[in-house]
């Protein structure tokens, strides 16, 4: 027992002894003598210039008290602020006796006027780039037998017991961003953070307010209770950011950080881009044909996911007038597997379109030299992801054109992509059409083919070209390949086949009837009358082939109760240019037209030519006078006769008299 004693009694001497010289110790050395060799291992250590102008605080028990003021870290030569760091003052006490037992006790936390100041100078580098020693050697690999034997057990526990902290704060602290070479400046200033009830078995209350760019900035809620079984433990949070004044987000749910899980709820109330970038003293990035576009965006999801996958389900995002539902699942981000499902009510593509550019300056500008050659799209990622996914959209409005029900499904695999099918309802008929793309060259390749049934051509040209030109019910079938990505190349590249036919229509601003007539008026076959700027078809069919952007078409052919119209020649999509003949034939009466005669079949060829924008018809008089010399002045008795006769020359002296430019 005496010995139990005497071993009791040294070990209270020596906590005894140890207490007293943690009392004692601070208040006979004096810290201040060691300050200027503290700043030299530091600033050794941080490769940059540290000072500290205030006193440095020291005590150890029964609270571990180590505070300083007036830090300053300096920045290397070159840039515009002098220090990289600031601290006013730090100040932080910790009880230091039940460290031993992982139990942590926070009295005070402080830390007040910090300043950090992010630089980069007019070369690009940063002044925080290169801070610290990197080590002369290379960490020593383990040893190769360091294998956990099947007997050990992983600590799945906090590495703390207890966690108690009285005030924690960070004051008046500032963040700077400046870019020397783009002259770009971000600062968050006035920044205050203050954790409340900060343990393991309570809620932590989080409170952040600041001023981001002179705007109000202010993050507030609750995270935890941790728990003491950490890598297991889900961690509730509850944040709502509110930015600005206009931005207001919530995220509320679960998190485990050791396995890096989430499963929360996001909301993003409605705000205007626009007003924030305006409140930011910002140009807003997008330029909109509509100036109302992107004044309202709202969100809502529910996120799931770890390091390996994430999910969005209940997604539901408002843009301006339309809203859109939507799901999407991701795994495998090295070569992304996607899956996802949108369905949109409405949405007028237009809008968000870039401004048109008045003809005069799009004249001028198609007139300067061609741009070198932008930077090539890498499609190595598509190569790697796989794609599934279905879209539907209730009404969508894009050049015009107006399209509902619009249902796709889209597949994807090995740098191969498939829209198959996609169907539409368009203007009182339907679209059906699949496309591929293959991006498995640098040079993607891709195919289109589509029909349409039933669709009313004339409001569908108005809405698109804005203009009056043709009526009827327009079927089309239609097979087409292109390569690239450029606008320029497709063209050049556009091959296929297909045809349009057109029923029970009317071509607007074209009265092939008039243009017959005036023709024949020049050689008195006919009489002058009223013109009306619309020929009635009964059918329009318009069979084409495409080669390397040039449309052909060999055989278009028009059915009206008065015309027979045979359409031949080329439309150049490469420079818009128009080169096509068109035969029109009168084979009845022009009742109705100011014209009552009977006739039997009168060819009036008429040219097309000129632009697609501007083009230009106008009868082949050359064709029609030797037709009509043909026709009325080589009677079949003359060349019965044998060689040339008064009338066959007569007739050459009249085509030569006619000042007829060289087809």
């Amino acid at each position: 027992m005496k010995a139990v004693k005497w071993v009791i009694g040294i070990l209270v001497g020596l906590v005894v002894l140890v207490i007293a010289l943690l009392l004692i110790v601070p208040q006979f050395i004096d810290i201040q003598k060691y300050k200027p060799e503290i700043e030299k291992q530091a600033s050794q250590a941080a490769g940059r210039p540290l000072n500290i102008g205030g006193d440095l605080r020291l005590s150890l028990f029964p609270w571990a008290v180590i505070g300083l003021s007036d830090l300053h870290l300096g920045n290397p030569p070159g840039y515009k602020e002098k220090d990289l760091l600031y601290v006013k003052s730090f100040d932080v006490e910790v009880k230091l006796l039940p460290l031993i037992s992982k139990d942590v006790q926070v009295k005070r936390f402080v830390v007040d006027g910090l300043k950090l100041n992010l630089e980069k100078n007019k070369e690009g580098r940063g002044n925080w780039e290169g801070i610290g020693k990197t080590p002369d050697k290379a960490p020593p690999a383990p040893p190769k037998d360091t294998a956990r034997k099947p007997e050990e057990k992983t600590e799945g526990g906090f590495p703390l017991k207890a966690l108690e902290v009285g005030e924690f704060a960070v004051k008046n602290a500032s963040f700077l961003y400046l870019d020397q070479g783009t002259g770009e400046k971000r600062e968050l200033s006035g920044l205050t953070l203050t954790l409340q009830d900060v343990s393991l078995d309570r809620p932590i209350r989080l409170m952040l307010t600041a001023l981001l760019d002179n705007q109000p900035l202010s993050l507030e809620g609750s995270l935890g209770p941790v728990g003491r079984e950490f890598a297991v433990a889900k961690i509730p949070v509850d944040m709502t950011l509110k930015a600005f004044k206009e931005v207001n987000l919530s995220l509320k749910g679960t998190v485990v950080t050791a396995t890096q899980q989430f499963d929360v709820g996001l909301q993003v109330n409605s705000f205007s881009p626009r007003k924030v970038f305006s409140a930011m003293g910002k140009p807003f990035p997008v330029t909109t044909r509509d100036p109302e576009a992107l004044t309202k965006v709202a969100l809502k999801a529910t996120l799931k996911g770890s390091p390996d996958r994430i999910s969005l389900s209940q997604g539901a995002l408002d843009l301006d007038e339309s809203k859109l539902n939507f799901s999407l699942n991701a795994k495998e981000f090295s070569k992304p597997d996607v899956a996802f499902d949108l369905n949109l009510d409405k949405i007028n593509v237009d809008r968000y379109l870039p401004p048109s550019s008045p003809k005069g300056v799009a004249k001028e500008e198609k007139g300067k030299a061609a741009p070198a050659a932008s930077k090539k799209t890498d499609y190595a990622p598509l190569r790697k992801m796989v794609v599934n996914g279905t879209v539907k959209v209730g009404m969508l409005t894009a050049m015009g054109a107006k399209v509902e029900d619009v249902n796709l499904k889209v597949a994807g695999k090995n740098g191969i992509f498939h829209v198959d099918p996609l169907t539409a309802k368009v203007y009182q008929g339907g679209v059906t059409a699949k496309t591929a793309l293959d991006v498995r060259q640098d040079v993607p390749k891709t195919t289109v083919d589509f029909q349409t049934k039933g669709v009313q051509a004339g409001p569908l040209l108005r809405d698109v070209l804005k203009k009056d030109l043709l009526e009827g019910t327009a079927n089309a079938d239609a097979s087409i390949h292109m390569e690239g990505d450029d606008p320029e190349l497709i063209k050049r590249t556009l091959d296929g086949k297909g045809q349009f036919l057109f029923t029970d229509g009317a071509l607007k601003g074209i009265d092939l009837a008039g243009m017959a007539r005036d023709a024949k008026a020049a050689f008195g076959l006919a009489k002058e009358g009223e013109q009306k700027p619309k020929t009635d078809f009964s059918e329009l069919n318009a069979p084409f082939t495409i080669t390397k952007g040039l449309v052909n078409t060999t055989g278009t052919t028009m059915n009206s109760p008065l015309l027979r119209v045979l359409a031949t020649g080329k439309a150049n999509l490469v420079d818009e240019s128009l080169d096509m003949r068109v035969e029109t034939k009168v084979v009845g009466s022009l009742k109705g037209q100011a014209d009552t005669k009977q006739r039997e079949g009168i060819t009036v060829p008429i040219l097309v030519t000129g632009t697609f924008s501007s083009p230009s018809f106008a009868p082949d008089m050359k064709g029609i006078a030797e037709k009509a010399i043909q026709d009325r002045l080589l009677a079949p008795k003359d060349a019965s006769q044998g060689g040339q006769t008064p009338t066959q020359d007569k007739a050459k002296d009249i085509l030569k008299s006619f000042p007829f430019k060289k087809q």
